[in-house]
């Protein structure tokens, strides 16, 4: 995770907390800050016994002036819309535009973010 973060060239800044909630399970919150004033908004709850899983994953995109550009996240809050991935799903642009996606992890999420502020 850590190294993800460090790793990616448009990243400014970050203020992450992890916590560790017993032998197997982890809590990550925070921000990361990126160079054209964006901010990435994530929270992961993993279970690493035997492999990682994600019990829980959210991450929101915005836009400098706060709007939002994606979310991603596993609530099973959508489940009336029979999205073959679900709970996985993303928000796009708003939080009424939902599309079904498999989950991404940190990398992926940091790499289409990256994208977004190349095209700028």
């Amino acid at each position: 995770m850590r190294d993800a973060i460090e790793a990616c060239p448009v990243v400014q800044s970050s203020d992450i907390t992890y916590d560790k909630r017993s032998t197997h399970e982890g809590f990550m919150h925070g921000e990361l800050y990126f160079v054209d004033d964006s901010v990435l908004q994530l929270r992961e709850f993993v279970d690493a016994e035997t492999t990682i899983d994600r019990l829980m994953y959210v991450y929101r995109y915005v836009d400098s002036a706060g709007t939002l550009v994606f979310r991603y996240d596993n609530t099973g809050h959508h489940k009336k819309l029979m999205l073959p991935t679900y709970p996985h799903h993303k928000h796009e642009g708003s939080e009424d535009h939902i599309i079904a996606v498999t989950a991404p992890d940190l990398m992926a999420v940091l790499n289409e973010i990256e994208s977004l502020i190349q095209l700028e």
